[in-house]
């Protein structure tokens, strides 16, 4: 079976956990959290990279330093994971979903603003398999607006948007690197601080509410509590994993790059049969193969699909159910005005094996049963 997803290994992996555990030094904010941080706000442009347990504590730590509180409103797209949605709730916000695009599947920039009230204090958008939103509208929006702006860049590594990589535009980006992304970690994150402003009240949020950074950095004698913050830190041996990747982010960018356009030259003939519909990369976006998805005509075509493919060994998964249909997304928010795309074209998308050091005879073999099922 060709398996959806394989997490990615560079080749350093294994010298650099070894060189961690030899230091004895395992815990958070060692050297290699420092070589990732740096390595990210170098590349990135990044005023400030800090690297948490999971995409999920990054967004929690965003909405937290938002200084949302209870009865403030929040506007995000219904079709995106529990966690972009879940960091809202922690700080007592009310969901404000609103419909998709139906070319990128990422929030529809122009049902924004209608959605927006006098308790609206964020936007988060969530750049879908690696393809920006239009963030020049969204930003202009929540500037006029007073509203900050949270991406949700899970996806997003190595992406950009009119030159700028995703993650950097917004006040804070949030990154993911669990074993299913593009750079892994095993579970972990980042969140990228565009402010400097919230700089400080970052490393003492993730810090536990105490100002060791600064001692560590040896700007003060002691560290002492001084807000309230939480365990956001990931050891050392996450850090060194990721390190090894980094390292060679350009070559495993290039590499799934690669995966995706022989899978969209092997599909251009169906999309003009409207047998399926392929992605679709605004000409302002560069994508990082986050993903590879088609669309079906309707759920039940695409879960014939989905089991001819199990047949052909390959697997293929569908992605989020919206959730704004889900109890709790039912319980903690609203779906502002019409579901015009996000349930219908979600019950469309199945996607396909995608993962750094897929094979030439492996791509042949999915397309071949992808062409196989119209046949």
């Amino acid at each position: 079976m060709i398996p959806f997803n394989m997490p990615p290994v560079a080749g350093g992996e294994a010298a650099y956990l070894k060189e961690v555990l030899d230091s004895r030094k395992i815990c958070g904010d060692g050297v290699f959290t420092r070589r990732c941080s740096e390595w990210m706000e170098k590349r990135f442009g990044a005023k400030k990279v800090l690297l948490t347990t999971s995409g999920s504590t990054a967004l929690d730590m965003a909405l937290l330093l938002c200084g949302l509180r209870p009865g403030d409103e929040v506007i995000l797209p219904s079709y995106t994971f529990s966690s972009t949605a879940n960091a809202a709730v922690l700080v007592g916000a009310k969901l404000v979903f609103v419909d998709i695009r139906k070319d990128t599947m990422n929030i529809d920039e122009t049902k924004i603003e209608d959605a927006i009230t006098e308790r609206t204090r964020a936007i988060i958008v969530m750049h879908y398999a690696g393809v920006a939103c239009e963030m020049d509208t969204i930003m202009d929006i929540a500037r006029r607006h007073g509203l900050l702006v949270v991406e949700d860049a899970a996806q997003a590594v190595m992406a950009m948007y009119k030159g700028r990589y995703l993650g950097t535009i917004g006040d804070f980006g949030c990154y993911s690197f669990h074993e299913t992304k593009n750079y892994s970690m095993g579970e972990g994150g980042a969140i990228l601080v565009n402010d400097e402003k919230y700089i400080e009240r970052a490393e003492i949020l993730r810090e536990k509410g105490t100002d060791r950074s600064k001692f560590l950095r040896g700007q003060v004698d002691k560290y002492t509590w001084i807000d309230f913050g939480d365990s956001y830190l990931p050891s050392e041996l996450n850090a060194a994993y990721l390190y090894a990747q980094l390292e060679k982010a350009d070559v495993i960018n290039e590499a799934r790059l690669r995966a995706w356009r022989r899978y969209d030259e092997a599909f251009q003939d169906l999309n003009r049969k409207g047998l399926l519909d392929t992605p679709c990369v605004p000409k302002e976006c560069v994508h990082n193969a986050h993903m590879y998805y088609v669309k079906l005509k309707d759920l039940q075509e695409r879960t014939k699909f989905i089991a001819y493919l199990r047949t052909c060994g390959v697997q293929s998964v569908f992605h989020y159910v919206p959730l704004h249909s889900a109890p709790a997304g039912k319980k903690f928010g609203r779906f502002h005005g019409v579901d015009e795309y996000t349930s219908r074209e979600s019950e469309r998308l199945v996607r396909l094996p995608m993962y750094y050091e897929i094979t030439e005879e492996d791509l042949d073999k999915v397309i071949a049963a992808v062409h196989g099922f119209f046949e």
